[in-house]
């Protein structure tokens, strides 16, 4: 991932472009609003139609630059080849929902912020110039989730907030535990920054069993009835496109309750309290949440 400092740069699948760098950039478009899919459905005995759901279809950000290297052809060639391969990248390309990120600063807007999705097109324009290290090039990509995420990736670990369980199990040795974590501790509080619900991912280390997750201002749930061993780790992502409930690297999506969608799971805007339980006599179990905020616009 490049690092980018000042407005107006961005990171192209690792590239960085813009001010300071050998790209500079002419033009980007298809930062507005994404193309809508529309599903009205025609009155069959009036005119006009009947509104139904709009749904975005993904975003295409093509960008015009180019590549400047005064008076060195091959450092033009190697920049170009740079793109190339960041488009061709086999790890990407050749995996099932694999995923670039296309990352921008624009002046104005607080941070920087990023597009998930696959680089699609990579065209030098002209050779004609590049023997004087000049290359205009054309650049597409594709993300497959039109909604602007921030930066850095926010993160809270929190411990159970009850155990689920009442009295004591015999026979008692001190130092006698409850299982419950310091009461300062338990709160999970969670900020999203943007104006749109973010999509947490969620690991769970064991030791615990069944444990139960909810976020407190929507209601939502999620309910897996399994049990994790100490060296157990159960990862949920709840983002479009990669939705999975995976046990130390397997499908475990089997243990969520009916009730439990991932569909739903949402942090809204603003701060919310995420909350879980479960069984823990160790009181070593954690959650730890992890999202980006979520923007409609850049």
């Amino acid at each position: 991932m490049a690092t980018i400092t000042q407005d107006y740069q961005l990171d192209f699948a690792g590239v960085l472009m813009g001010p300071g760098t050998p790209y500079p950039v002419g033009e980007i478009t298809g930062l507005g609003t994404p193309d809508v899919r529309a599903q009205d459905v025609d009155l069959p005995t009036d005119d006009g139609a009947f509104p139904g759901v709009d749904l975005y279809s993904p975003r295409t950000v093509t960008i015009e630059a180019a590549i400047r290297t005064p008076s060195d052809a091959q450092a033009a060639v190697d920049a170009l080849a740079a793109l190339h391969e960041a488009a061709a990248d086999p790890a990407t390309r050749k995996t099932a929902g694999a995923l670039q990120t296309l990352r921008l600063r624009w002046p104005g807007r607080d941070g920087v912020k990023r597009l998930y999705g696959r680089v699609r097109r990579v065209e030098a324009v002209s050779m004609a110039q590049a023997v004087f290290g000049w290359i205009p090039v054309t650049l597409e990509f594709a993300a497959t989730d039109p909604r602007w995420h921030g930066e850095p990736e926010q993160q809270a670990t929190l411990p159970l907030a009850y155990t689920g369980n009442s009295g004591f199990k015999a026979p008692v040795t001190a130092p006698v535990t409850t299982g419950v974590a310091d009461p300062e501790e338990r709160r999970g509080w969670v900020a999203n920054a943007g104006d749109l619900p973010a999509w947490p991912s969620l690991t769970v280390t064991g030791p615990v069993v069944n444990p139960r997750i909810w976020i407190t201002e929507t209601g939502r749930v999620l309910d897996l009835g399994l049990a994790l061993g100490e060296r157990d780790v159960l990862q949920i992502d709840t983002r479009p496109g990669t939705r999975w409930v995976l046990r130390n690297g397997g499908n475990a999506s089997s243990s969520l309750s009916a009730a439990s969608r991932l569909d739903l799971f949402q942090i809204p805007p603003g701060t919310s309290e995420v909350r879980w339980t479960g069984a823990d006599y160790t009181n070593s179990t954690r959650l730890t949440v992890s999202w980006r905020a979520a923007h409609t616009a850049l």
